[in-house]
């Protein structure tokens, strides 16, 4: 993850332990790395499409 977002690896360890809240401008990034792996999120009432995982609420 790090290397795909271009966070460092302690950033992505404190924030995984809870040990810091990261920055708004890390989350982006660290999103767009997800979905650059093909990760989709949703919002509420989206629909995925094809196989996937979603949390219920």
């Amino acid at each position: 993850m790090a290397k795909a977002s271009g966070v460092s690896e302690v950033t992505i360890r404190n924030f995984e332990g809870e040990k810091s809240t990261p920055q708004h401008a890390t989350l982006i990034v660290l999103r767009q790395a997800l979905e650059a792996a093909g990760i989709q999120f949703l919002d509420s009432g989206d629909v995925a499409v094809g196989n996937g995982v979603v949390l219920r609420g």
